[in-house]
Formats: C-alpha cells, structure tokens, sequence
C-alpha cells in the first residue's frame, strides 16, 4: 500500500510520499511513488501514486511520451487542467489495454493519483485523480488530497492546514501526518520523498529523501509523540456520580439515570445477585412504562 498527501496553498505546493509497495511476512518491497516533471522557467509538475505498482507504472511511462490527438503532452500543455486531462486519458488508456487481462486474474484495476504543480502563465492547481481517469481539483475548501491509507494522518491536517499556513509549516504538518501512518500501519513506510515548492520558482529547489536516520525526521518522531503523551496526560480524569454545579469535568452526574441494555444470563447459569437484579429491572421498566 502507500500513503501520499499533496497540498495546495497560498505560498505553494507541498508533496510527501512513501515507498512502500508491499510488507509481506519475509518481504517488504520499496519503490518510490513520486515522479517530477520539470522544464525548468516552463513548468513544474508533481505526479503521486497509489495503487497497483504495474499500473502505475505504465501510467507514468505513457505520460511523459504521450501526445493527444490534438498535439499536446505533459510537456505542452498550456494549463494544469490540460495536464491533468492527459494523465487521465494515460489512465483510460491503460485501463482498455490491460483491466480484462487483470480481470481474468482477479485483479483489479486500482490506481489513484495526486497531480500538481505550476505552468508559467497561471497558478499553482493540485488535481486527484481516480481509477476511471476522472478528477477532481483543490480549491480553498479542500486544501489537500491524500491517497492510499489516509485515515491515521487526516486529523492533524485537518486541524492545521488552511490555504494561509506557511510551507515549512505545511511540511511539519505533513511529516506529522506521515508519521502517525507509519506508527499505525505496516504497509506504509521509509524512506520518503518530500517536495515544497514556492509559488513562481517553475523548478524544484527543496526535495528531500528521508530516511530512518534524517535529524529533523527523528526529531518529528521523538517531539510529537512526547508532546502527545504530555496534552493526554494534562487533560483531566472524569468525575462520576456528581453535580456539575459544583464539581468540574463531571462524566455521570447525580441527576443522570443511565442504564446499559442489560442482556440476562439463562436461568441455570443465574446467580442470587443477577436474579435479583434482573427482577428489579424489569420491575423498574415496568414502572416507568406505567408512568
């Protein structure tokens, strides 16, 4: 599997991925999930994968030699929906060449994309794009888009990431995310690719491969984990059975008449406790039915 997360904000773009491809029990397997396509002054575009390595690979090939019918490529394309259209006919075109020979082995077509990036002449776009070659596009609302095991990093950036944060902030933001994947997820791991990009440079000048022995990657690991302990750790302990006018943090108060649905134990298996507990019961919803 992989996890992969693209953002798309006032000062730029960040991407950060994985390359873990598969974890077996006697195999873990790595291939780098991030592909640049740059002429530098020209355009600057970020292509994330996720899914099935052989398609994703054929994908990536067909992309960088492709030209449409009416002339244009990856590397002519006069806007990024323009680039985006091209990887998404990349998709159909692998899809009809190879999805019914999968098929007949029972797999399945499973490919997802991040692409983003910048065209001189416009701004920067951040696109995900899906199985069938259809996409979607970033805008201030949604200011990221993740792919493959997205759940365990989510939170974090959702609680931080707004089109107005920094790109060094952005990055911490998006280590953090990856981190809390890696801790939670076998199929997902080191070493990383991670790429900021300031708004006008059309040209990679930030790009990192990190790996276990990265300082500030140790750092991220060691820092969030302790900084998380020590926020669980202050927050309060709740307080049972007592009156919230009086005391803070109250879970039960002395008003409250919570009651668990109760499953009673067979008869043979009862004992004098259950069998009394359950009478009374049963003898309480009664009441309460009559009242």
């Amino acid at each position: 599997m992989t996890y992969c997360v693209g953002m798309r904000l006032d000062a730029g773009l960040v991407f950060l991925s994985d390359s873990r491809t598969n974890a077996g029990v006697d195999q873990v397997g790595t291939f780098r999930k991030m592909s640049v396509f740059e002429n530098a002054g020209d355009r600057m575009i970020v292509l994330l994968t996720a899914g099935n390595l052989s398609i994703s690979q054929s994908i990536r090939e067909l992309i960088s030699a492709h030209v449409s019918a009416d002339g244009q490529s990856i590397w002519t394309a006069s806007n990024m929906y323009e680039a985006a259209r091209i990887v998404g006919d990349a998709v159909r075109s692998v899809f009809h060449r190879d999805a019914k020979a999968l098929a007949e082995f029972g797999i399945d077509f499973n490919v997802s994309m991040i692409l983003g990036g910048q065209i001189k002449g416009e701004r920067c776009r951040l696109f995900q794009i899906y199985s069938a070659g259809n996409f979607i596009e970033s805008h201030n609302e949604n200011t990221y888009f993740q792919i493959g095991e997205a759940k365990y990093g989510k939170p974090i950036l959702d609680r931080v990431v707004t089109p107005a944060t920094p790109l060094d902030e952005a990055a911490k933001c998006a280590l953090i995310s990856m981190d809390s994947t890696l801790r939670s997820n076998i199929s997902v791991g080191l070493p990383l690719d991670l790429l900021v990009y300031e708004t006008d440079r059309l040209a990679v000048t930030r790009f990192v491969t990190i790996d276990e022995k990265n300082q500030y990657f140790q750092m991220i690991r060691n820092t969030w984990g302790h900084q998380l302990k020590a926020v669980f750790e202050a927050i309060d302990d709740p307080i049972w059975n007592a009156t919230p006018e009086i005391v803070q943090n109250v879970l039960s108060s002395t008003n409250m008449h919570s009651k668990p649905v109760r499953v009673l134990p067979p008869l043979g298996v009862q004992s004098d406790l259950n069998f009394a507990s359950g009478l009374q019961t049963l003898a309480q919803n009664f009441g309460d039915s009559q009242q």
